[in-house]
Formats: structure tokens, sequence, C-alpha cells
């Protein structure tokens, strides 16, 4: 199907797409979520689930390159293992 698509008459968002991860992968996208409204999440990781990964990985000095690892801020780093410490 990938030699039937006319990239040049695509949506500009497919073209996008098409962009950034190539005409298969844009044709997957596609068929998986058409005519659906998504919402695209500011951060790459779930808040939770980073939230346990960085109590897991903090090593008392290494906050700053956590928040960034995670795509959080330092303070709210700071907060989760604040609260981590007050739970126990």
């Amino acid at each position: 199907m990938k030699e039937n698509v006319d990239v040049e008459a695509l949506h500009s968002f497919y073209r996008g797409i098409s962009e950034l991860i190539g005409v298969d992968g844009m044709l997957k996208v596609f068929e998986q979520y058409r005519g659906m409204q998504i919402t695209i999440p500011i951060h790459l990781y779930d808040r939770h689930l980073a939230a346990n990964h960085v109590v897991q990985q903090y090593n008392g000095q290494n906050s700053y390159e956590l928040a960034n690892k995670y795509g959080y801020s330092q303070r709210w780093v700071t907060k989760v293992l604040k609260t981590q410490q007050h739970d126990k």
C-alpha cells in the first residue's frame, strides 16, 4: 500500500507523521487511530511509574539527573523523595 500513497496530497497531520516516522509508520498510525481525537501526554513517562523509578534510582545526589531522565522538574523529584521518606 506504501507505493500507492501520494505524500504530497496527504493531510498536513499525516504528512508530518510521515516525515517523522516514514510512510509505513504513518500508515500504521492511520489504520490504528483514524477518526479518533488523540491527546498526546506532555510527559513521556507516567507520573506514578516514574516516581517509583526515581525512588529506586536515587543515590542521594542524582535528583537533577533523574529529573532530566524522566522529564519532570527537580522540584517534582524532591517532592517524590520527601513523600516516600514520609511514608516510611
